[in-house]
């Protein structure tokens, strides 16, 4: 009978036929390890040299400006935080670049705009796979230095799964300051136990409730987490391991058994249906009755008018909306035919009254099942996208 090891190695063994890697190395690895720059770089050598595509998702710029400028704590206001990043931005990469002396390097800066915008989401792809079949190791970061709140991503562990899924990677390895997902914080227990291997990112959720859980950096244990999530709705695993010691980018890949392996346990989603669930952000919420939820999560079918019960924020036609059930659990997210001020005038109303309402029809859905991702549970009790997929 099969063994927890013996599943292990086999994940572990697909995980080193990827093609086409992400690698994710957070701010406080560079800051603490300055020889991280070169360590990574070595292995992204190594990696090529393997004939694998890389791709890094580098933080720093922030941390390198407060060191530039002396600046001891964090500041809050945005405008601090945009400056500081401006003067750090230029340091990163020629951090990079002086540890890739025989690797050109080329800078890519992001915000949500450019994601959420469908047309800049497939030219960021398209940039990358030029890049990359041209040789060059693209280098993405949050564009902090414009970056406001609504046009914010967030992290760069989110960042880093967002860009695995636009590129179509194989695998995400997110290089940490500790050895992946202990059962307790190293930190306070000698006797933790690293997990090699999980296959379900639910029950690792409930266990990460602190903060400092597995002692995996700022953000936490949960942030992380929910950018895995992100990278598994594309069926992409990800391995969280160290970055201090040199050697272990490349063992990651190669399939050894370092860090903790995140295994996808969900049937992949079309590409836009992955940038409408996990990249678009909510403009605002739709409350539905239980006849409309049972028809978006059994039927598959479009939201029409007549199942909107109440109506919260604004949006204008083509904005992404929560969907929530008559209990407020969230049931969807989709985009929507009619902004919130229309929204609020044809509401449980039926779709031929419409034009009587309006003076105009643009659609008879309020949301087409086309745009609309499932996120509910359905008959068969599993979560997941549930829609038909394109």
């Amino acid at each position: 009978m099969p063994t927890d090891r013996d599943e292990n190695e086999v994940l572990r063994n697909k995980i080193s036929r990827s093609s086409r890697v992400v690698v994710k190395v957070g701010s406080s690895l560079l800051t603490r390890e300055p020889e991280t720059f070169n360590r990574v770089i070595k292995d992204i050598f190594e990696l090529r040299r393997a004939n694998k595509s890389v791709v890094l998702v580098s933080s720093g710029a922030i941390a390198l400006g407060m060191q530039r400028t002396n600046t001891k704590e964090r500041p809050h206001a945005i405008p601090d935080l945009q400056a500081l990043a401006a003067i750090g931005q230029s340091m990163l990469m020629r951090k990079w670049q002086e540890a890739a002396t025989q690797l050109p390097v080329a800078q890519i800066l992001l915000t949500h705009a450019d994601l959420a915008d469908r047309g800049r989401y497939l030219n960021v792809r398209h940039a990358l796979k030029v890049l990359t079949e041209m040789g060059v190791l693209p280098i993405v970061n949050e564009n902090d230095s414009v970056a406001v709140d609504e046009i914010k991503v967030g992290d760069n562990d989110t960042l880093s799964a967002m860009v695995a899924g636009l590129w179509e990677a194989e695998s995400l390895i997110m290089l940490s300051d500790t050895d992946g997902l202990y059962d307790a914080d190293p930190n306070l227990n000698p006797h933790a136990e690293r997990i090699s291997l999980v296959t379900d990112i639910e029950k690792a959720k409930k266990r990460a409730g602190g903060p400092r859980t597995g002692s995996l950096g700022v953000g936490g244990m949960l942030t992380k987490l929910q950018a895995i999530d992100i990278a598994h709705a594309q069926n992409i695993p990800v391995i969280i391991t160290t970055g201090i010691y040199a050697g272990q980018l490349a063992a990651a890949v190669r399939g050894d058994d370092v860090g903790t392996l995140f295994w996808p346990d969900k049937e992949k989603i079309s590409d836009r249906k992955h940038w409408l669930a996990h990249v678009l952000k909510p403009k605002g919420k739709v409350h539905i009755d239980e006849g409309a939820r049972a028809a978006l999560i059994r039927g598959k079918r479009s939201l029409l008018p007549a199942g909107v019960k109440k109506i919260e924020g604004k949006f204008e036609v083509g904005d992404a909306v929560d969907i929530h059930g008559p209990h407020g659990d969230l049931v969807a997210r989709g985009m929507v035919s009619y902004d919130s001020r229309e929204a609020s005038q044809i509401m449980g109303k039926q779709s031929a009254q419409i034009v009587e309402l309006l003076g105009y029809r643009s659609a008879d859905e309020f949301v087409h099942r086309d745009d609309l991702v499932v996120f509910a549970a359905g008959k068969d009790g599993k979560k997941g996208v549930k829609s038909k997929q394109e």
